[in-house]
């Protein structure tokens, strides 16, 4: 790479704006859309164990931004303040060394901490220009009039420009929702020097004016949660230790500050969820009602509880707790009530990257404010000639928002699936049923500090969906001898139950295997939703994910050993799913033969198998039998096989038999560090898909993402409730 990447200066006239959530906004955005994107502090506080950028801590683990601390840094604030001019020449060097690796850089400007604060803003453009940078300039509308919103822009970026600063585009961040409208309007008059144009206010719509003529604005609304403190920040300052409960729970925010020292039926009606009560440790009384409140259906879940004053219950009521083992912090501490909540109510929360609640509230807010094509257009951002994993999977995510289905989780007691579920919820990526009693999953959720009140929760259990179930399984197994109590029995089995909302419409397609093996959770589907109209079986790809193509790899999940005929099926099927994903379509059949150099019972299925392809789907490029080499290698290709339209080329490849296929995408993920997206269920007349079950929260997330978009295909109308065409088991 050159040192000519292009770049963002983010930047603000005053600390307490929210920068760092639209910088995280603006790198999401940038590693969805680049190969190479790096992160860039010009200034920061001088490194120590006692001394960290939150900022930058939350940008590098960022996925796809490969850059280390050291490179991220330019100078230190002591650097500014001895020699400004040589701090400057410092940066532009330091930033020249980070642009060299990198096609995009996103520089964040200095946080107010320690440079006086009319000159900061200044300082920020200069850095700026020397480094060829345009600027996002964020400004804060927390406890401003639109009109002093639109004040504060003009002055700013008549600061930006005295000092040769080219401004982009401005953030009015933290706006109170009742302005929301207001300050929109007025970003939407801004003159290219921040300046109302003519006609435009602040306190009403105003025509657009025309391109070129105006700078871009966007507003984002506050949202008190980004700045919820966490029950350890709490903790650690009241100079508090953990006594009982989940040390895990201590990273839930704390979106309430309670002093509980009234009597606990006036303390009762107070609480709210997310709450964090300090109370003396000799009110035992408190402690246990508190405990109970919390256990109990129909009350706040609350964040936890600090015992202050040095107190702690005696011998007896310690035990009692302890029996009671609650996942509920308790935390204690030797300061008196006044020290403990004026401490914890100076605690101040950030967006860090162990809060992924707050990562995902911030990127939903940007997604939901920000015209990102419009800002990428304003960078002048390429388009991508590669398609890395990120790229990939934003583009799995924005195809789901783009048309929300209904997909329904059947395991409400994993939380992996909590947390995957929250982040889809706040994504606003599908519509979610989430199967479990209802009282103990949203409690669990709200332990983790989760928010999954938009979810649906469904008990497997529920008496009239339960009849409703059973009356419909009975009646599709009839041939099988299957009874009504039976099949009351069977569909009261979450993947049952999960397939029967499929089925009939309740959802719009399923995602299991989280704690499930793939024969409980596919087989239902097998015996109730069926294969698609001229599909024999069901199979498996998975989109592998390369440094810089997406590749579909299929069966390595289901059919151990197909025959020629479900090879054909297992080809069509992947095809049709690499096309649905945007994967070109280039099938290789793979085999250890290219051509006609090979014969044996192995090779001639493969052989068979393509003479169907072709014979079913004329309209496909086909290859086989081919080795991989030959598929993928252009010069291997031109002496083993010279004019074909998929060797060297191919994109979907079909392996003879599940051994080959499953080390075969193996080695590929762990050998060449690509992503195994999968395995995607394919086949089936509504989309069901099976997890690892050692899956991550993010793999859960890529599958929902996946299931919704299979569920947005267009296919034959299939009655639910008639005995289509299709496999029976």
């Amino acid at each position: 790479m050159s040192d000519t990447a292009r770049s963002i200066y983010i930047t603000s006239p005053e600390g307490e704006t929210g920068k760092s959530t639209i910088a995280l906004g603006v790198l999401d955005l940038l590693v969805r859309k680049v190969q190479r994107v790096g992160v860039f502090r010009p200034v920061t506080r001088a490194a120590g164990p006692d001394v960290q950028d939150y900022v930058l801590e939350l940008l590098l683990a960022h996925d796809g931004v490969d850059v280390t601390a050291e490179q991220a840094i330019g100078v230190t604030y002591e650097d500014v303040h001895a020699d400004q001019e040589a701090a400057l020449s410092r940066i532009v060097a330091r930033y020249h060394e980070v642009a060299s690796q990198c096609d995009f850089v996103v520089v964040v400007g200095t946080d107010y901490t320690d440079v006086a604060g009319p000159t900061e803003l200044s300082f920020n453009a200069r850095v700026a220009a020397n480094l060829g940078a345009p600027v996002l300039l964020v400004v804060s509308g927390k406890g401003r009039t639109p009109d002093a919103v639109g004040n504060l822009i003009e002055v700013s970026v008549a600061e930006l420009r005295s000092q040769h600063a080219q401004p982009i585009g401005v953030v009015a961040n933290r706006v109170q929702p009742d302005d929301l409208d207001a300050v929109r309007a007025l970003l939407g008059s801004l003159g290219p020097d921040g300046e109302p144009l003519a006609g435009g206010t602040s306190s009403g719509p105003t025509a657009q004016p025309a391109p070129g003529t105006r700078l871009p604005g966007w507003a984002v609304p506050e949202d008190p949660f980004l700045d919820a403190p966490t029950v350890r920040i709490l903790m650690e300052a009241v100079g508090g230790t953990l006594a009982f409960g989940e040390e895990e729970l201590l990273a839930r925010e704390a979106t309430d500050l309670l002093v509980g020292a009234m009597s606990f039926e006036h303390l009762l009606d107070r609480l709210t969820d997310g709450a964090v009560v300090i109370t003396p440790g000799d009110r035992v009384d408190i402690l246990i009602g508190l405990l109970a409140a919390h256990s109990a259906s129909g009350f706040p879940s609350l964040a936890g509880v600090i015992l202050n004053g040095g107190f702690f219950p005696p011998e007896s009521t310690a035990r009692l707790v302890a029996d009671l083992d609650p996942s509920l912090p308790i935390i204690r501490t030797d300061l008196g009530t006044f020290r403990s909540a004026s401490a914890a109510a100076s605690a101040r929360g950030r967006v860090t990257k162990e809060s992924q609640r707050k990562v995902d509230t911030a990127l939903a807010l940007f997604e939901q404010s920000v015209d990102g094509a419009a800002l990428l257009a304003g960078l002048d951002v390429p388009r991508p000639e590669v398609v890395t994993p990120l790229m990939f999977e934003y583009e799995l995510l924005s195809r789901a928002r783009a048309d929300r289905k209904h997909v329904v989780l059947p395991e409400g007691d994993d939380d992996r699936i909590l947390r995957a579920a929250s982040t889809l919820l706040g994504r606003q990526v599908a519509e979610l049923t989430i199967l479990g009693e209802e009282q103990k999953v949203r409690a669990r959720a709200a332990e983790l500090g989760l928010d999954i009140d938009a979810a649906h929760v469904v008990s497997p259990h529920d008496p009239e969906l339960v009849e409703r179930f059973a009356a419909e399984y009975q009646r599709l197994r009839a041939h099988k001898g299957m009874t009504l109590e039976e099949a009351r029995e069977r569909v009261q089995d979450v993947s049952y139950f999960g397939t029967m909302m499929v089925h009939l419409g309740l959802a719009d397609g399923m995602v299991s295997g989280a704690k499930h093996t793939t024969a409980h959770t596919i087989k239902p589907s097998f015996e109730i939703i069926k294969t698609q109209p001229g599909v024999s079986v069901v199979s498996s790809v998975f989109l592998m994910c390369l440094q810089d193509r997406v590749l579909v790899y299929g069966d390595c999940a289901v059919i151990p050993d197909p025959t020629a005929e479900q090879l054909a099926d297992i080809a069509i099927s992947s095809a049709a799913t690499a096309q649905q994903f945007g994967v070109d379509q280039r099938v290789a059949m793979l085999s250890y033969s290219t051509g006609e150099s090979g014969s044996g019972a192995d090779v001639d299925k493969v052989r068979r198998g393509t003479a169907l392809v072709r014979e079913r789907r004329p309209d496909l490029f086909v290859e086989g039998p081919i080795q991989y080499d030959a598929a993928v290698d252009a010069s291997v290709a031109a002496s083993k096989m010279p004019g074909s339209d998929v060797a060297g080329r191919a994109t979907v490849f079909i392996f003879p038999d599940l051994n080959t296929g499953n080390n075969t995408y193996k080695a590929v993920q762990r050998s060449a560090g690509a992503v195994a997206v999968g395995p995607v269920l394919q086949g089936l007349n509504k989309p069901v898909n099976d997890l690892s079950r050692g899956a991550l929260v993010q793999d859960i997330v890529n599958t929902v993402a996946i299931t919704a978009i299979q569920a947005q295909a267009p296919a034959d109308a299939v009655d639910p409730t008639s005995d289509s065409q299709g496999a029976t088991s």
